[in-house]
């Protein structure tokens, strides 16, 4: 079991008052920009150990009734088929994906917003698609001198060539794919609607990351900082609240370098902005819920050095350039942490020079190391998995939890009818073995039930992995890291 660092029911508690005080604040009417993941938010419940992945849409089903969701995509990543690094696929479909995920959780999705329009032929023919499906959709359009341009901006030429947005309901939620899909803008535009027709109607951000009320180079906030090495993000002490409250509080650059012209723009829709701060348009109370800090500080130390892996092989991959890595060496050196601060690593690799082949290494609940090695028969990640299994479950390392007589066939199958080159099995291939082998097999059946006590676990491997077997470290909830080479010298790699 993990140690808890976070208290989820209390986040949950805080995080829904808080927002409906700042609903009321307004009159009844809040355009809440959601930043960050809504789902599966798996770099928050690493660095928060406690913290859920889906804390965030659990958070707003509390508030469902008062809830509708405005999903923003903006025209130019629809063009040009940008795609989430993290699945794989590209934002126009994401787009759908998040409407299913929304209406299968039991919030209401109102409308669809294409920011940035210019008239495209294919943005119309995909308007016409979501139409079709029965989604609601608006159109948002360049505004030239945005944001500066104030007077520009906060006119009939400005906002108000903007579709105006039909909302229902006290909250509106808007969230995209991915950043820059024209959140903010969004929002401001049916500020500027909303008061011309009357309506009081306010504005706020929700943020996870950076915490504003943990120290500026807490590790929790560096690790955002690592997270976001490509985004150039940097996390600063909030100026301009300094200055009104006399209070320390954290942002990031992004927020502070616009915020004159964000409250500028209040005070021009709103007559005065309610607030003197971008930390004052936060609503993130996730700083309050953390119960043990030295639990959260270690977990977040290894978010950066896990970070600085993924960096690496992003780089070897040609998808990251070498001022990413530096960045995160920095933010480890400020955070007085290296790779020997991962046992995993050092494990892992000792093996692979003993052995001469790829190796790969866990870091058991009470410190201990387990290793897995390339075999005849099995790969070295699955190799490890089944010795975590045995360690975990007691069995003696000695005995084979799946037979030869069973890998074989399959192996056999592979390459003899379906054209693999590489004879062993895959890390889901091995447990499919291992799920079918327990079922006449005792002690494969007491190590089978195991395998929810790996979530959590550390893994370094000696090698860039398959795809195949990356996924199914993450779905067992398994922190991996590889080191940035290949098995291979091939130039193709699957």
């Amino acid at each position: 079991m993990i140690k808890q660092g976070f208290d989820n029911e209390k986040y949950l508690s805080m995080q829904s008052e808080h927002i409906m005080e700042r609903i009321n604040s307004f009159g009844g009417k809040l355009y809440l920009e959601f930043g960050g993941k809504l789902f599966d938010d798996y770099h928050a419940s690493r660095v928060l150990p406690g913290f859920k992945p889906d804390s965030k849409i659990t958070m707003l089903k509390q508030l469902k009734d008062q809830t509708e969701v405005v999903i923003a995509i903006k025209a130019g990543d629809i063009e040009k088929n940008k795609v989430r690094g993290d699945i794989g696929i590209t934002y126009d479909v994401d787009l759908l994906r998040l409407v299913d995920a929304f209406t299968n959780n039991g919030l209401y999705v109102g409308s669809v917003v294409i920011t940035q329009f210019e008239g495209q032929p294919s943005i119309i023919a995909y308007e016409k698609k979501l139409k079709a499906l029965g989604l609601k959709v608006y159109k948002h359009y360049i505004i030239p001198g945005y944001p500066s341009n104030i007077p520009q901006i906060v006119s009939d030429e400005g906002f108000g060539k903007n579709d105006y947005i039909e909302t229902t309901r006290p909250l509106v939620v808007v969230t995209a794919p991915g950043p820059g899909s024209g959140k903010m803008a969004t929002c401001l535009s049916q500020l500027y609607h909303e008061h011309k027709r009357g309506i009081m109607a306010g504005y706020a951000k929700f943020e996870t990351f950076p915490i504003w009320n943990i120290p500026l180079n807490h590790p929790v906030n560096l690790a955002y900082e690592a997270a976001t090495a490509d985004l150039n993000d940097v996390n600063m002490i909030d100026p301009f609240h300094l200055e009104t409250y006399g209070k320390t509080v954290v942002n990031y650059n992004r927020d502070v370098e616009v915020f004159p012209v964000l409250k500028a723009i209040f005070d021009k829709i709103m007559g005065k902005s309610i607030y003197q701060s971008p930390t004052d348009m936060g609503v993130n109370m996730a700083g309050y819920a953390i119960t043990d800090d030295e639990v959260v500080k270690k977990a977040a130390n290894q978010e950066i050095i896990r970070r600085y892996y993924s960096v690496g092989c992003e780089i070897r991959k040609g998808n990251a350039d070498e001022s990413q890595r530096q960045k995160i060496e920095l933010l480890m050196e400020k955070a007085g942490i290296s790779i020997a601060d991962r046992p995993v690593v050092a494990a892992a690799n000792i093996v692979a020079e003993e052995t001469g082949g790829p190796s790969a290494a866990m870091e058991m609940e009470d410190g201990t190391i387990i290793t897995g090695k390339t075999t005849e028969l099995l790969g070295a990640s699955s190799a490890l998995i089944l010795n975590a299994l045995k360690y975990i479950a007691g069995i003696d390392k000695k005995i084979k939890l799946i037979s030869p007589e069973v890998i074989e066939p399959i192996m056999d199958l592979k390459v003899s009818y379906l054209g693999y080159n590489n004879p062993l099995l895959h890390l889901d291939e091995i447990l499919i073995a291992l799920a079918i082998e327990e079922l006449t097999n005792p002690v494969a059946k007491e190590a089978y039930a195991c395998l929810p006590q790996l979530a959590g676990r550390e893994v370094h491997s000696s090698v860039i992995l398959s795809q195949i077997d990356v996924s199914v470290f993450k779905n067992l909830g398994i922190n991996l890291t590889c080191e940035p080479q290949y098995q291979t010298k091939k130039l193709y790699h699957t």
